[in-house]
């Protein structure tokens, strides 16, 4: 089994010291972005794929790092109504593949989007309880009409250069659990397109996501170590929490989503947050966690992605790895040599 990062925390870093740092926390993956939300700040594209000479120098730096490249990442919205939106993450998907074929990897990252709830409808409608007739007019356009078609292609093309396409299930999503990852597996006759394990998002819908990898088994190709904390706001509000405010694009801090759209501010006194690894759910849960992933594949590859704002980039990374690395001590799948006090030194 392989424990790394995502290393989109890291972007304001080379990518060659941000590898050292995966290093010196007593990590041996990382998954680098391509596309989609964020712009690719750890891949030159261009150049990768232009010259195998250009290819080899970059793996060349992984190699000095001790470091594996697992996977890459294009999270988006590749059905999104807009088509500013849709037409270029849905492009990035497409790239992300022969980009991994043409290094050498096997896994690529991605969410399966969201469409307008008719044709012609100008934003993306979750549709996740359908008790009116009317959810299940569009929710059977959704998947049948614009869904379907688009993860066909995906498949095909992932299927020809033997690239799997692994999906967060990601609330406004399609594809947000595993009945929902199941069922878009089975109507696109899924060889080449599976699940990434992201037990983030699933631990707010109340879901065990230990249950999920036993669940879905042999279509879990990847996974992210993520944690969530849910807070005392939830015995009020639940977890379905619509207290965020707009960030404008040119507000300072501002995060593209693609288009003109951004990502809101998170509520105060918020229901639930995403925190590092270890300060949502203990040790134990992760090495369980860890355990029926290797059920799965034994070379699986586990990436943190941190998302903590209560810290900072070093501080998150640090912890979860801690976490992370002694859950696989229990399992012996890793040394417990590494400690909190000693990837306390990276800087």
């Amino acid at each position: 089994m392989k424990l790394g990062a995502y290393t989109a925390c890291l972007h304001d870093r080379p990518i060659a010291e941000a590898l050292n740092t995966l290093r010196d926390l007593g990590l041996d993956s990382a998954e680098i972005n391509s596309g989609g939300f964020l712009p690719a700040a750890h891949l030159p594209i261009a150049e990768v794929r232009a010259s195998k000479d250009a290819r080899d120098e970059y793996l060349a730096l992984f190699t000095s790092a001790g470091v594996t490249l697992t996977a890459l990442n294009c999270n988006g919205h590749p059905l999104h109504p807009d088509l500013e939106v849709r037409q270029k993450h849905a492009q990035d998907v497409r790239d992300a593949i022969s980009l991994a074929a043409l290094l050498g990897i096997k896994q690529v990252v991605t969410m399966s989007g969201l469409p307008e709830a008719h044709a012609g409808g100008r934003a993306p409608s979750w549709t996740v309880l359908p008790w009116d007739s009317v959810y299940l007019d569009t929710r059977d356009y959704q998947w049948q009409e614009v869904a379907v078609p688009f993860w066909k292609e995906i498949q095909a093309r992932a299927s020809d250069v033997d690239v799997k396409v692994c999906i967060e299930m990601h609330p406004h999503n399609l594809v947000y659990n595993p009945a929902t990852m199941e069922r878009l597996a089975t109507e696109i006759n899924a060889t080449h397109v599976g699940a990434e394990m992201d037990p983030s998002h699933l631990f707010w819908q109340g879901i065990d996501p230990v249950a999920a990898v036993e669940y879905l088994g042999g279509l879990v190709y990847n996974a992210a170590a993520k944690d969530t904390r849910i807070n005392a706001a939830a015995r009020v509000n639940g977890v379905l929490d619509d207290r965020f405010g707009r960030v404008r694009p040119e507000d300072p801090g501002a995060v593209s989503l693609g288009g003109h759209y951004t990502l809101s501010r998170w509520p105060k006194d918020s229901s639930w947050d995403f925190v590092a690894v270890g300060r949502g759910h203990d040790v134990t849960f992760w090495a369980a966690f860890l355990q029926a992933l290797v059920k799965v594949d034994p070379k699986m590859a586990v990436n943190i992605e941190h998302e903590d704002q209560e810290l900072d980039q070093l501080e998150g990374l640090r912890y979860a790895a801690a976490t992370l690395l002694e859950a696989a001590s229990r399992l012996r799948l890793r040394s417990s040599a590494f400690s909190l006090e000693r990837s306390s030194t990276v800087r």
